[in-house]
């Protein structure tokens, strides 16, 4: 049913109500069920009084659908229509049998939240839902009894008996006076004015987010395509990749033999989902290079925070307030105290916001707070975000919280000390790409009809063109590719400086000209011009380490250097700046009075045309330990003249010899600046291959895309045989080798398959991503021994190519995966399988795979679980996702299962209905689950001896009664 019919029938329903009470005094069960027009036929007389009476109750009926129906349709939108039907028929089950008669509703004073509870001790929550929609339900059935009272009060005969009712009730006045002083709660520390205002606001400030941040910039040059799009249709989702150390799980379960790498995977959240990486962690560090989507993807955790639209790994998310903290509007500033947190993000807002309602959010854990942007803030001011964001969560401990950086400006350890999970977000391989490219053409679609066929076109020539691959490495340079591609007719750049040349100029120049807009012509400035100034203000932020300053600073800048360009006396500074920030689009005001660059990295690019200008080098090479200046400084040597680059390269490579400290840094830099350079001047070339051969192979992910980066040149670098290095060192090689791509690549690690240890044929696997499918495979993985490796499967192309691997051991799938698993009904040597995006799936054919022993599945809704019952070599199961899990009642037949792990499902009837349960089960985790209201049902697990319940509730929210645990089992509750 969709939301307009849901509310227009709960709209008949009081509409019923109302005349039920309105046909006679003191009226309750008599014909409560009868519909609208039989009630008024047996009340009123005369056809024409009966029809008016009619007309007069269906508009109040579509008045109340008229308020609801905006709950119906944006509330909560990762319920599924299932449970969103079950709420909305409990709540008007409600209506239909609550005792709404006039003493009822004169009882509770005429008050909608007396009103609400009386009903609810009457006819209490369905049993059965789960967390979500039960909150669906009570805010449903919260408004729906504030429109009846509302009704009631405006019909006459309700307002009689209420008067009535007022002078029966005088003689005791005075006692219920005092009694109701007695009961008045004093002001708390909490609530000095009272909560009674709290969820009204919330739900204003839900809506507010949900409308002013679905937006993203969309690059698309062509007149007719607007710069914006709806951040809802445009998101794309974000691969993370490892963080380069092994990291103790939270939770410390008890691994079967063999599944031990599992735990180091989920861990480091390598080569999974963002959505995934984010799942199970209160705190995140989320670190990505520029441009890789870390404000994208913070902007949509906010706004589907604001919906309640989380699903599948992310559900549990739903019902948190989203705070958005952009540190950049805080540089040279103190940090924002809690009631200031939303004066950058609703600032219309905060003037009526209740008095201490964002301390109420905190204190009960209700906010997901998104600080977005160390890495804009200057290394002098970044301790004092890891010293805001410690006072903040000691006092406020039970938050959800995402930071992000750029990994050169907080390392992955940043903020363990408050128990922050890093996560780094890969970038963009050639599955995400084609995803991405099809996501932009879709946003910008109902614009342009022919955008199919270029949609198809840019897909083939990124397939055909490995270097277009590489450069459109993030999304960013993806969206100004797919903007290129458009705006040129096919015709695409081929690095990343001509890119951003490319760019500036459409942005600067021709997309005003080519529309003959008329206040272009107002302002008579060439392309030239408008790059010296905008170069010369991107030099003066970056040199003060700033990505914004106030309008005031910025018009003082720009007149100082129109002052220089005596071909401009004619031309305001104030006129000239108002007209980058209207026409450019590569200027902005984020909030009024400041300024700032659309990106940071054409912020970066113009600087280091500026540097180049102005000869600044060494004040470069002065700067080349600092992570703030890197990209810069990579882009200042392709923006340099020859000899520029030799002093360039010469300085910083001298630096690494002086010191120690940072020799490895700056010899990194320098091999970085292979990727802009258009030629290597000879006195460098020397130098230049004595670093890179020192930095190979790479420690870390960060040096693997730096020197990928570099491009080609690397490859030359590359040994004919991995033998001579650590495993460890050997899979840094393949990682960096992979990440260039290209037919030289794919020959140097086709050459490199003799090597079998775990580490490197790990690197192998995940490499399969970075090349084509079917190529990749018969060249690369074919000749590995595949009963050695784990295959990790991106995207579908890869499904039927996997499925020919008949000797594989282990197999992780991280996309859609066909309901049936038909596909991979020839694998019956699994041993180990991991299934994310699950929701749907069934699971009949894994019971013909009799060798597997660790079976891992995300995203599972209700799922079945008779077909595993069979499984007699299975040592480990984990499984997430919602719903109710049934099957499996008898678990004896699961002789092996040592460990069991369900993450956020509804247990009742499968734990009270277990017949039987695993003989060798030692290990039991049910988090964040609803339980039953006792736990006997464990003694049905002979060994077990340890559970943990963290997050875990009974049906009415409460915690499980542990005194019915048997005894001999250890149970930890967070």
């Amino acid at each position: 049913m969709g939301a307009e019919a849901a509310a227009i029938k709960l709209g008949q329903v009081l509409a019923v109500r109302a005349v039920n009470l309105w046909l006679g005094p003191r009226r309750r069960e008599q014909e409560s069920r009868s519909d609208l027009s039989e009630l008024i036929r047996v009340r009123v007389p005369g056809l024409r009084a009966q029809r008016d009476l009619a007309r007069q109750f269906e508009q109040i009926a579509d008045a109340v659908a008229a308020r609801v129906e905006p709950l119906l349709a944006h509330e909560f939108r990762g319920l599924s229509a299932n449970d969103r039907q079950a709420a909305l028929d409990a709540v008007t089950d409600a209506f239909t049998r609550a005792d709404l008669s006039d003493d009822a509703v004169i009882g509770s004073d005429a008050d909608p939240a007396e009103l609400a509870r009386r009903i609810r001790r009457a006819v209490p929550v369905p049993v059965g839902f789960d967390e979500a929609t039960t909150a669906f339900y009570e805010l449903l059935f919260s408004q729906t009894c504030d429109c009846y009272v509302r009704i009631l009060r405006r019909l006459p005969v309700f307002t009689e008996r209420a008067v009535t009712e007022l002078l029966a009730r005088s003689t005791s006045l005075a006692a219920e006076v005092s009694l109701v002083l007695e009961r008045l709660p004093a002001p708390s520390l909490y609530a000095p004015q009272g909560e009674g205002q709290d969820e009204a606001f919330r739900r204003e400030y839900l809506e507010f987010v949900s409308r002013t941040l679905d937006e993203v910039e969309l690059f698309s040059f062509a007149s007719e395509r607007p710069a914006r799009t709806k951040l809802s249709v445009a998101y794309v989702s974000l691969r993370t990749a490892s963080n380069g150390k092994n990291r103790s799980r939270r939770t410390e379960p008890f691994l079967p033999a063999g599944s031990g790498d599992w735990a180091v995977e989920e861990d480091d959240s390598h080569g999974v989902r963002v959505e995934t990486a984010l799942k199970d962690a209160r705190r995140v560090l989320l670190r990505g290079e520029a441009g890789s989507g870390k404000t994208t993807l913070l902007q949509w955790l906010a706004v589907t925070s604001a919906r309640g639209a989380f699903t599948g790994e992310l559900a549990a998310w739903n019902g948190r307030v989203p705070v958005l903290v952009k540190l950049r509007r805080y540089a040279g500033r103190d940090l924002p105290q809690p009631e200031a947190l939303l004066d950058h993000t609703a600032g219309p807002l905060t003037g009526h916001m209740p008095k201490a309602w964002m301390d109420r959010q905190l204190t009960h854990g209700h906010i997901l707070l998104l600080v977005d942007g160390v890495d804009e803030l200057p290394s002098s001011e970044r301790r004092a975000v890891r010293e805001w964001l410690r006072r903040l969560l000691h006092a406020y401990p039970d938050n959800r919280v995402v930071v992000t950086s750029r990994p050169a400006a907080a390392r992955g350890e940043w903020l363990d000390a408050e128990d922050f999970r890093p996560v780094l977000l890969d970038r963009l391989r050639p599955s995400d790409l084609v995803v991405f490219v099809r996501k932009w053409h879709e946003a910008v679609l109902d614009q342009d009809g022919h955008l199919a066929e270029y949609e198809r076109a840019l897909i083939a020539s990124l397939q055909d063109r490995p270097h277009l691959q590489a450069l459109a490495s993030s999304p960013l340079l993806a969206a100004l590719l797919c903007a290129l591609h458009l705006n040129r007719r096919r015709q695409l750049p081929h690095n990343r400086m001509e890119l951003y040349k490319i760019a500036l100029e459409i942005l600067l120049q021709r997309r005003d000209a080519e529309r003959d807009v008329p206040s272009a012509s107002e302002m008579p400035l060439t392309l030239t011009d408008k790059l010296h100034v905008l170069q010369d203000l991107a030099w003066r932020l970056s040199d003060n380490n700033r990505s914004e300053i106030s309008e005031s600073q910025a018009l003082a800048y720009t007149s100082r250097t129109i002052a220089a360009m005596r071909h401009l006396d004619d031309v305001r500074p104030e006129e000239l700046l108002d007209h980058l920030v209207t026409r450019s689009g590569l200027l902005r005001k984020p909030v009024e009075d400041r300024v700032d660059f659309l990106h940071r990295s054409f912020q970066e690019y113009l600087a280091a045309g500026h540097a180049a200008e102005e000869d600044a080098i060494g004040n470069l090479t002065e700067r080349a330990h600092l992570d703030l200046w890197r990209d810069t400084i990579v882009m200042a040597a392709g923006h340099a003249t020859r000899s520029q680059r030799e002093e360039l390269i010469t300085g910083i490579l001298a630096r690494a010899e002086r010191e120690p400290r940072h020799r490895r840094r700056l010899r990194l830099l320098a091999v970085s600046c292979l990727e802009t350079m258009s030629s290597v001047p000879p006195a460098v070339q020397g130098p230049l291959d004595e670093a890179l051969d020192a930095l190979i192979p790479p420690r870390q992910v960060a040096e693997a895309s730096s020197l990928a980066a570099a491009g080609q040149p690397v490859l030359r670098w590359m040994p004919s045989s991995l033998g001579d290095y650590s495993e460890a060192s050997a899979a840094a090689l393949v990682q960096t080798v992979a990440m260039i791509r290209g037919q030289q690549a794919l020959r140097i690690l086709e050459a490199w398959t003799h090597d079998e240890r775990a580490e490197v044929l790990s690197a192998f696997a995940r490499a399969w991503d970075y090349f084509e499918t079917e190529e990749y495979a018969e060249r690369v993985l074919r000749k590995l021994p595949l009963s050695q490796v784990r295959l990790f499967i991106t995207h579908a192309a890869q499904l039927p190519v996997a499925a020919g691997f008949h000797e594989l051991r282990a197999l992780s799938v991280n996309c859609a995966v066909p309901q049936s698993l038909k596909l991979l009904a020839d694998l019956t040597e699994l041993t180990s399988l991991w299934l994310s995006n699950a929701d749907g799936l069934d699971f009949t054919l894994l019971r013909n795979f009799s060798q597997l022993h660790t079976v891992l599945v995300q995203g599972a809704r209700d799922p079945d679980l008779t077909p595993l019952g069979g499984l007699a070599e299975l040592q480990f199961l984990s499984m997430t996702g919602s719903g109710r899990v049934t099957g499996l009642n008898d678990l004896s037949g699961l002789s092996s299962l040592t460990m069991l792990q369900l993450h956020g499902f509804d247990l009742r009837e499968w734990l009270t209905g277990i017949t039987s349960g695993s003989p060798e089960l030692m290990g039991l985790w049910l988090n964040f689950c609803t339980l039953p209201d006792t736990l006997g049902a464990l003694a049905k697990f002979g060994k077990l001896f340890r559970a943990e319940l963290s997050g875990s509730h009974t049906a009415n929210g409460r915690p499980p009664n542990l005194d019915t645990v048997p005894e001999g089992i250890e149970v930890k509750v967070d």
